[in-house]
């Protein structure tokens, strides 16, 4: 039976009806706590755990209870191992009171003080049933442990709630009176809709939306690509198929085993995973495919391990796996990083695990976990994919006149952006600079490329760490930072990141370096000046591109190198699509310049360029936008029409009045050979968004670095970890030059 979120109604449905008197299944958003021979009691404010919505996460309610409701009940056999595992005894599965929490252990002789991460635990627990016939028991109470025992529970329940009031009265009104305005109190009580008995539908009210926790959480990202950077591209994780149903009850119908080709893992879009008071040993690994699961009840089982595979559902903040025989857990588990309650009571639960969940909560378990969890077996390495056959590349070899160059991309994460709170699931070890860095400098040299690009690189470590390293390799670097470190002390500045570009300066000199800052190329063009969303939207993007002309010393080939960091938001693809356009206009003014220069006297045989578009280029950065994106389509196809989607409806000019277009003749280096499947990879977005492009008139790719290993990834909640440094991996490409065109009119040299 399908179950989707609670209804607000269920509060005044399941009050009168003679199967559901559970108040667990009340109102997630406005409960009260009633007994047949007392008056209710309001509970408190909507709690953000769907399944065990009767208590807050954090400071615990007061919680009234009948005065002749007993203290405590029987020790029960099936827990008794709990009350000696730590120094907060587990009580009996009985009921904990709001009165003896603050003053001692329920369950134990002393006056303990439980901690409200362990009140909360106890809380949640004490609404799942013993599995004892005291659950047949007249107390009152146990009437909610019946119902949430019985099969299909919630689903029956949300079944209930969602059904149509029908009003059996005939009101009587007074017809002399004003009728109300249509948002008065007739469509506040409106809170159900009609809904399909077989699928019901949650309902939409104001109280739901308001508790929504898509927008009381909403993370705030860094300015880079790291937490969801573009809106546009499909997120694996981040955000379900649409589906008429997200939760899925399988309680209390005594499954025994759950085989690993099971349909059930098939259903990607479930949220909220009911497999409760059954007869499960084991679970298999494939529950690793639910990734958007935000609860997941595997109480009540005869689990005594759970798989390590749970780990990649890092969307998980409920995990109840209260009443099993589990000793330890998975260290595995410490990637989900947005857990809130772990539910390990009636568990003979190793005792230091438990002090950690009773002392400081589940995210004290988890982060020890996470950088408790062993190195895993590092991924097989990334093999060059060749667009050359192999006689062609043999050819190329032993050709005097081939000119061959390779270029690096790589975003290597700042080291201001690497924090916990945005990367919970990587050990805190692997998250910081000291062992990222070197990481990072081994890979690139191992590489070995002519031309490095890298984003995100602040000038402490530029000034500190690069170039003393890259110096002992025959490089030179190019540095500038964003353009906010003008205006910041010189401690903080330090911390600002730019772009840094290296070269090998025993191949290429470094004819010019400029910097692009889009703020202010935007300021200056006559047709943006007195636009307000050039204002508003543009001028507060501290973007840069660095743009070196270089020039080979063996040969005289010219090369425009530009390296690249485009804005991150996806709220912003129409500020993304206009830096992309004023880096490329740009360019071409640079180029034509660079074409005018004349070659070197002592270098007579160097190429001439009878204009910009002549000279090969190469254009390499972090562009935050997928190959769906404005972005990808100007670059590739060299125009956009004024009314592309990405510009939603800005003003920016003539950008937006006649289209923008270039002539440089881009293409992406990957896309000779498929684009990557990602070059950014966390647990909410997985996809590409860096990019090497070349000019197709001058330059060939051939050979681009491939792929991470699939099955790799597949066990890998995201980047970084302890082989990938940062939430990027890099790209690499080799190009080869070709030959310029000389005119028809002039004679070929000798």
């Amino acid at each position: 039976m399908f179950y989707p979120s609670q209804s607000p109604a269920i509060s005044h449905k399941l009050t009168n009806h003679p199967h559901h008197v559970n108040v667990q299944d009340q109102s997630p958003w406005s409960r009260n706590h009633s007994h047949t021979h007392h008056p209710q009691q309001s509970i408190g404010p909507p709690p953000p755990s769907p399944g065990y919505p009767l208590y807050t996460n954090g400071a615990v309610n007061t919680i009234q209870h009948h005065p002749h409701h007993p203290l405590s009940h029987p020790p029960l056999p099936h827990h008794q191992h709990q009350n000696s595992l730590s120094h907060y005894p587990s009580p009996p599965n009985g009921h904990i009171h709001s009165q003896h929490m603050g003053q001692g252990s329920p369950g134990s002789v002393g006056s303990q003080i439980i901690t409200p991460h362990w009140q909360q635990q106890l809380l949640k627990c004490e609404v799942r049933p013993p599995p004892l016939p005291s659950i047949y028991s007249p107390n009152p109470s146990h009437k909610m442990i019946r119902s949430s025992r019985s099969s299909h529970h919630r689903a029956r329940a949300s079944a209930l709630a969602s059904r149509t009031v029908v009003k059996s009265a005939i009101p009587i009104t007074n017809p002399n009176l004003v009728k109300p305005s249509p948002t008065t109190n007739a469509d506040l009580t409106e809170t159900v809709s009609k809904t399909s008995p077989v699928m019901p539908q949650p309902s939409s009210t104001p109280a739901s939306d308001a508790g929504s926790p898509g927008v009381a959480n909403a993370a705030v990202n860094h300015p880079s690509s790291t937490v969801a950077p573009i809106a546009e591209a499909p997120r694996p994780t981040a955000k379900p198929p649409q589906n008429t149903w997200s939760s899925l009850d399988m309680g209390g119908v005594n499954i025994k085993t759950i085989p690993p080709s099971s349909p059930l893992f098939t259903f990607t879009f479930l949220i909220n995973l009911y497999l409760n008071h059954n007869a499960l040993s084991s679970v298999p690994p494939g529950i690793a495919k639910l990734r958007h699961l935000e609860l997941l009840d595997l109480s009540g089982n005869n689990l005594s391990t759970v798989p390590p595979e749970l780990g990649m559902l890092t969307q998980l903040k409920e995990l109840y796996l209260f009443d099993n025989n589990i000793v330890t857990l998975p260290p595995e588990l410490g990637s989900l990083h947005q857990l809130q309650t772990i539910g390990v009571e009636g568990n003979p639960i190793d005792p230091s695990l438990k002090a950690m969940v009773q002392k400081d909560g589940t995210p004290a378990l988890i982060s020890y976990l996470r950088d408790s969890c062993p190195v895993p077996a590092p991924p097989p390495e990334r093999l060059w994919k060749s667009l050359l056959a192999p006689q062609e590349r043999e050819a190329l070899a032993v050709d005097p006149s081939t000119e061959t160059f390779s270029v690096l991309c790589y975003n290597i994460l700042c080291e201001k952006y690497a924090t916990e709170r945005l990367y919970g699931y990587t050990p805190s070890w692997a998250l910081s600079w000291d062992y990222r860095k070197e990481l990072i400098l081994t890979e690139i040299m191992n590489y070995d490329a002519d031309f490095l690009c890298l984003q995100e690189v602040d000038i402490a470590q530029y000034e500190d760490y690069f170039v003393k390293h890259m110096q002992g390799q025959e490089y030179e670097g190019v540095y500038w930072p964003k353009s906010r470190y003008k205006t910041m002390s010189d401690a903080d500045r330090r911390q600002v990141d730019g772009c840094a570009t290296f070269y090998k300066a025993n191949k290429y000199n470094l004819i010019e370096r400029q910097l692009i800052e889009f703020s202010t190329v935007a300021m200056q063009r006559p047709d943006f000046k007195k636009t307000d969303d050039m204002f508003n939207r543009v001028l507060g993007k501290d973007h840069i591109a660095v743009i070196c002309l270089f020039e080979a010393k063996d040969t005289g080939t010219r090369i425009i190198l530009a390296n690249a960091h485009i804005h991150w938001d996806p709220a912003y693809r129409d500020v993304k699509l206009v830096q992309a356009a004023l880096l490329v206009d740009e360019i071409e003014k640079i180029a034509a310049n660079f074409a005018r220069l004349p070659p070197k006297p002592d270098m007579p045989r160097s190429p001439v360029y009878s204009d910009g578009s002549k000279i090969p280029l190469i254009i390499c950065g972090d562009f935050n936008s997928v190959p769906s994106s404005g972005v990808y389509e100007f670059l590739s196809n060299g125009s956009v029409p004024p009314d592309h989607p990405d510009f939603m409806s800005h003003l920016y000019g003539r950008y937006t009045t006649d289209g923008m277009r270039h002539r440089l003749g881009l293409k992406s280096a990957n896309a000779a050979a498929g684009e990557l499947a990602l070059t950014n990879y966390t647990p909410s977005f997985q996809g590409v968004i860096d990019y090497i492009w070349y000019s197709t008139g001058n330059l060939a790719v051939n050979a681009v670095l491939g792929e991470v290993d699939r099955g790799y990834l597949e066990k890998v909640v995201g980047f970084p970890n302890a082989h990938f440094p940062s939430d990027h991996v890099c790209i690499l490409s080799e190009f080869r030059v070709k030959p310029p065109r000389l005119p028809a009119s002039l004679p070929a040299p000798p």
